[in-house]
This record gives C-alpha cells, sequence and structure tokens, in this order.
C-alpha cells in the first residue's frame, strides 16, 4: 500500500543531549575510546607562547580535525568544517555542542604555517599511534612489506620547463665504492680514483612551474604526469609502520635502504622484507643480507633480445673466477667497471668459427661480453631462496597487506590526488592519512561494543 508522511516535524522542540544523537558503534566512538588526544599537549607545548597573545584554538581540536578530514576522506579542510558544521557524530569527537562555533577552514593552514610547518609533528603524531598499537600487541612486524605508490600532484602537466639536474646520490654509493676498489686489487688492477667516481652527471628533466618540487611520471602512453610518491612499509597486518615522500621521478630502490633503517630504527629488525620487482638490485639484495634478514623477491624474466642465449646459460666459475659458454669456451675476466661490474670476454679467435655465434652476440670482432655485478651473488642466493615454500608464503602475503593499504588510502581515504604543493605538505598528507588508517584500524580491532541493556 502506497503511504504518504503527513507529519512535518522540522519545528519539533525536545530536550536531548549530542551523547544520545551518536550512534553507539560509530566510528569516532570507537577512536575516541582507542586513545587519549592529549599527548599532543607536550608536543606542541613549544609551539605556543605562554605569556603573549590571545587564546589559541586548542591544538587537540585542530589535529583532530585533520584526522576528520584523513579518516572519511574528504577532499578538503573547507569541506571537512562544512561537513563539522552539521555532522552531530563530528561535532561529539571535537567536543563540540549544538551551538559552539566551529573554526574557519583557514585555521588549520594558518596554524601549520605559523607553527607546525618547519616540525616533525605530524611524524611524532604518527609514531605515537604505532607505540599504542605495538603496546596492545598489534603490530606483527616480523615481516615487512615494503612498496611505493605514485600520488597526482596539484599541478597542470603541461606546463613546464627543461631542466638540467645532478643525477640523485644513492645511499649504497660509498659502500660500492670500497668494494669496487677491494675488488680490483684482488684482480691486480690499479684503484680508480676519487674524481672519477665524483664525476657529476646529469639528466634532463621536466620541471612543474606549478608545483616545482613534484616529478614527471611516465607509466604508459596515458599516464603522464606530475606526481609523488609514497614510499612505505607495512607489517602482515597491515599497519603502516613507516614512510617516506619523494618527487615522482624518484626511482623506488633508490629510498629503500632509509625507509628499512627507519623500520628498524622504530620497530627492529625484521625476519623478512618482501618487495616486488622494482627493488630487485644487486645493492638491496646485498643490504638486506649484509642485515641478516631474509629477502623475499619475485622471479624476473630476463632482459635478452629474442633469439640470443640467456645469460644464465653461460656457467660462471666461481673458484676460477670466469663464464663458461655452452661451447665449452672460457670468458675471462677483463676488469670493474666504476659502476660495480665485472667485465668477462670471449676469445675472439675461437668464436669466429663456433656454430652458436649468430645466438650469441653482434659483436663484429665476435667477442662476447658478460657482465656480472660485485654484488651479483647476494642476488643469485634470494633467487635461490624465492623457490622455498616460506619465501613463496611471504611474497603471496603483499597483496593482502601493502596492496591493501594503497588500496585503501586511494579509495576511501582520498590519497589517489592531492590538493597540496610541496614535499613538505605531501609528508604531512602521507603521516596523517596513514596515522589515521592505523588509528582507524586500532580502533575498530579494540573496540568492545556497549552492552545490550
Amino acid at each position: 500500500m502506497l503511504s504518504k508522511n503527513t507529519q512535518i516535524n522540522r519545528n519539533q522542540i525536545e530536550m536531548i543531549a549530542l551523547e544520545q544523537l551518536v550512534p553507539a558503534n560509530h566510528l569516532v566512538r570507537k577512536i575516541e575510546a582507542a586513545i587519549d588526544f592529549s599527548f599532543i599537549y607536550p608536543l606542541v607545548q613549544d609551539m605556543y607562547s605562554s605569556e603573549r597573545g590571545r587564546p589559541s584554538i586548542d591544538p587537540v581540536v585542530l589535529i583532530k580535525m585533520a584526522f576528520i578530514q584523513y579518516t572519511f576522506g574528504i577532499r578538503s579542510m573547507r569541506k571537512t568544517i562544512e561537513e563539522i558544521e552539521t555532522n552531530l557524530a563530528y561535532r561529539w569527537f571535537l567536543g563540540f555542542g549544538f551551538y559552539d562555533k566551529v573554526p574557519h577552514f583557514s585555521t588549520f593552514g594558518k596554524n601549520y604555517e605559523r607553527r607546525f610547518k618547519d616540525t616533525d609533528l605530524f611524524e611524532q603524531i604518527f609514531y605515537r599511534i604505532l607505540k599504542e598499537a605495538s603496546d596492545r600487541k598489534l603490530i606483527s612486524s616480523e615481516h615487512v612489506f615494503i612498496d611505493s605508490t605514485h600520488v597526482k600532484a596539484n599541478a597542470n602537466k603541461h606546463k613546464f620547463e627543461k631542466k638540467g639536474v645532478r643525477k640523485e646520490t644513492k645511499a649504497y654509493e660509498s659502500r660500492l665504492r670500497e668494494e669496487i676498489n677491494k675488488d680490483r686489487e684482488d684482480h691486480g688492477k690499479k684503484p680508480i680514483p676519487p674524481e672519477k667516481f665524483d664525476k657529476e652527471e646529469t639528466k634532463e628533466i621536466k620541471e612543474s612551474t606549478t608545483d616545482p618540487e613534484s616529478g614527471y611520471y611516465v607509466k604508459d602512453e596515458r599516464t603522464k604526469q606530475f606526481a609523488y610518491s609514497f614510499h612505505t612499509a607495512a607489517d602482515r597486518n597491515g599497519f603502516v609502520l613507516g614512510t617516506i615522500v619523494t618527487p615522482g621521478n624518484i626511482h623506488d630502490s633508490v629510498i629503500f635502504e632509509p625507509l628499512l633503517e627507519k623500520v628498524i630504527e622504530k620497530q627492529g629488525k625484521p625476519d623478512a622484507v618482501a618487495a616486488d620487482a622494482g627493488y630487485k638490485t644487486p645493492a638491496i639484495a646485498q643490504f638486506i643480507f649484509e642485515n641478516e634478514i631474509t629477502p623475499a623477491l619475485p622471479y624476473t624474466r630476463p632482459r635478452t633480445k629474442d633469439g640470443f642465449m640467456k645469460k644464465h646459460e653461460y656457467v660462471y666459475d666461481e673458484y676460477y673466477d670466469c663464464y663458461i659458454c655452452p661451447q665449452g669456451q672460457i670468458l675471462k675476466y677483463s676488469t670493474t667497471t666504476k659502476d660495480g661490474k665485472r667485465q668477462y670476454f670471449s676469445n675472439p679467435h675461437q668464436c669466429q668459427n663456433c656454430p652458436l655465434l649468430s645466438q650469441c652476440t653482434q659483436s663484429k670482432e665476435h667477442k662476447k661480453l658478460i657482465e656480472r655485478h660485485v654484488w651479483e651473488h647476494y642476488l643469485e642466493e634470494a633467487d635461490h631462496l624465492r623457490q622455498t615454500r616460506e619465501n613463496k608464503s611471504i611474497y603471496a602475503k603483499r597483496k593482502e597487506t601493502i596492496e591493501r593499504v594503497f588500496a585503501d588510502a586511494k579509495e576511501k581515504h582520498g590519497m589517489r590526488w592531492t590538493t597540496l604543493r610541496g614535499l613538505k605538505k605531501l609528508s604531512m598528507q602521507a603521516m596523517l592519512t596513514f596515522a589515521a588508517m592505523n588509528l582507524k584500524k586500532m580502533a575498530c580491532w579494540t573496540w568492545k561494543s556497549p552492552e545490550m541493556a
């Protein structure tokens, strides 16, 4: 039967408390029960004057407003304030009554510029929430999963200038230099002088005129944009353990070491680290093994031209330090380059009449070259471990941990793109987004529903 609502009770007057209007299982109740936000006061104490100026807006209210924005995926602080004005649950969470005035949307931005901008406040908040989760035995960091995702910058991809910049320094360069010169001395070669290592190398990049700190990122023909990279580590329960923000044109492998070092500093050394093919480099494998951690890295196909023999078809003899080709010829050591690659050459007089020459090399001199990184044995050991049942199980968890973190961050917490500009503000967004996700997970896992009357 069709019925119509004939009672319009818009002007009905009730005597009711705000507490009664917030659902018993609302997320804000779970968050409020999960953590005491008063820990923020000591963190911001030195940012406020104790003697001068007008009374400030409660800093806990400011931070809670930011948490509302990032927890519920609201696209801006202006829109967040609009939601707080009409949403009773948000008012309850901030401690406001029905008629309390909500701060202007520019208040958080002004406080950021005047007080929070050059501080590590948001990082401290992130690690404080992580500590709360750890104290409650919710963190399981024996297996760490590392990856990065791109966040579209607030910049027009057609407005840029081409600029020559120096190539970024790798975290492992000093270690690699020592290894290269030691390897050369072991082979009776002179060490490479420091000035040859320090020779400045430049590259041409596209620099946005809108947001110069972003980086031009190319994924395929359709995806070309200015972006930031959020390099992130997560545990097996999906809690974010650490994050570093860089321009979108910085390769994943460059940030791996500082990110893992940060995780080790804050959470202790994990038993294993899982990462995708972008992190499968000799330097990363060496760093993981030297820290007595097990790598869980994927299979990567050989990058050999079609019709040519693969590198694994040439057998490396570790004792005599040489390669042996399928026809039994020895490729002898020649030198170690400043890139850390040992070079092995065949004898062209033996190669010129070889029946496999056309499948072996295109060299006009009939000389086959094979390069082997000084740390390649670490990569080979990682490949051997890849076959174990434990490593297969660890690597399979990536889709349920770090990939799930990024999916949730983009779909539910507004991290697909940003309205902010500059590395410092994007670092703030990353810390607040992942802190909100950790807090939400901790709140839901520790929540005890009120008993029914």
